[in-house]
């Protein structure tokens, strides 16, 4: 293939989530007809910027065989190239117009330092981000989901449906932790989709500290406000994302035996958040006398490869497409977004990145939303109208309110 060839090269970074080859595949297939060179990169960025870059060509026929697959042909990886590393070399050895990535947040904020660095170069290559994760947390507008957090969302609803079916059957009860770094849009997007009675998740600690304290008071007021229906079962979804907001000394104080990386943080990557909630819950469960059984699962790699449903399949698709639509029409350096109304529309970078930092901030759940506020008032706890019930299993049933245990005078 001769160099001279006009070529599109797209790297996928972060995690894994539903829609990635289709992504990857109805991008190819658009620049391919017409007639551009389509070079994927593997490991993400990683080489990138060496001698030695790890590549492949996509052409028609593997594009057609992979585009609604789950995982990812492009083989991925997490690695963030630093400022100094950057070079022009495989940019114009390729004779690459257009640099496609494909992630999350921090994908997108190496996309944006890459397209500063060739405009800083006076090199006419292009870069165009495609809004990646199950965490559903770039900004995107209107409450556009990122890709493949509907799917991951639809595979986490069905294995905490059979949870909650099996709290039912069992007379026990679930503690299901749920992936998400900082934001609770999966937790929550799961836990409301299963009539989950209680969903945790950081953005309701808005006024207090997360504490696993405060966790587990939470816990605990839904087993109880249960008991007051007359119901032995239930099922309780966290967000990982709450340990984002701890301090290391509050998870090294849980009593939970870690290992530490370099730096004397908790490895908290190498144990089930759900084993730990449901270690500590247990212990106070015991120390209170109340005999309740619960069991801890996970959700979090299991659904990051699954195939995509039609949701992400058609919007994976749009994105792609609309990736050359962008392109066609000049644009650089921003997000690929596909409205509600069908319109292909740029997001630039410099639109949502962090002025100081320069990385992209990430979109939080909206708690002041009408939708959120529904829900969460129909989750069970205990309010000021149950203490009275709720004393024949707590002494001091006050401390489990969940307005006292956030101190949010807005939960009704």
């Amino acid at each position: 293939m001769s160099v001279k060839q006009k070529t599109v090269a797209i790297l996928c970074s972060g995690g894994p989530a539903p829609g990635i080859n289709t992504v990857v595949c109805s991008i190819a297939k658009a620049f391919l007809k017409d007639g551009y060179r389509v070079i994927g990169l593997n490991h993400g960025a990683k080489t990138l910027f060496t001698d030695k870059v790890d590549m492949i060509e996509i052409d028609f026929e593997m594009a057609d065989r992979y585009f609604n697959r789950g995982g990812s042909f492009l083989k991925m990886s997490r690695y963030k190239p630093k400022d100094h590393e950057f070079k022009p070399d495989f940019f114009i050895n390729n004779n690459v117009e257009l640099l496609v990535t494909i992630g999350g947040d921090d994908t997108a904020s190496t996309a944006n330092r890459i397209t500063k660095y060739l405009n800083e170069q006076d090199m006419a290559v292009r870069n165009i981000h495609v809004p990646k994760t199950i965490d559903n947390d770039l900004p995107l507008p209107d409450r556009l989901p990122t890709f493949g957090y509907h799917s991951a969302k639809n595979e986490g609803t069905r294995i905490a449906t059979t949870v909650y079916e099996d709290a039912r059957t069992s007379g026990n009860w679930f503690v299901v932790s749920s992936m998400g770094r900082e934001a609770g849009h999966l937790a929550f997007g799961i836990g409301s989709s299963c009539h989950y009675p209680m969903i945790i998740i950081p953005e309701m600690f808005k006024k207090v500290e997360i504490t696993f304290d405060r966790i587990i008071k939470m816990m605990i007021s839904s087993i109880v406000k249960r008991k007051t229906y007359g119901i032995d079962y239930g099922a309780i979804i966290i967000s990982e994302g709450v340990f984002h907001f701890m301090s290391d000394e509050e998870i090294i104080n849980s009593g939970i035996k870690f290992s530490f990386d370099e730096h004397g943080h908790p490895e908290l990557g190498k144990v089930s958040k759900a084993h730990i909630f449901n270690v500590l819950l247990s212990e106070k469960l015991d120390e209170l006398g109340l005999k309740v059984k619960s069991r801890p699962v996970e959700i979090g790699y299991e659904v990051r490869c699954i195939s995509p449903t039609s949701f992400d399949l058609k919007y994976c698709t749009l994105l792609g497409l609309g990736v050359k639509q962008l392109f066609d029409e000049g644009k650089s350096g921003c997000i690929v977004i596909c409205h509600n109304d069908g319109r292909v529309l740029p997001l630039y970078l410099e639109d949502v990145e962090d002025p100081k930092t320069g990385k992209i901030k990430p979109r939080l759940v909206d708690t002041e939303a009408q939708d959120f506020k529904m829900l969460i008032e129909n989750m069970h706890f205990i309010k000021e109208d149950d203490y009275a019930a709720s004393t024949k299993w707590l002494k001091n049933p006050q401390i489990y309110d969940l307005k006292n245990i956030l101190q949010d005078d807005l939960i009704k």
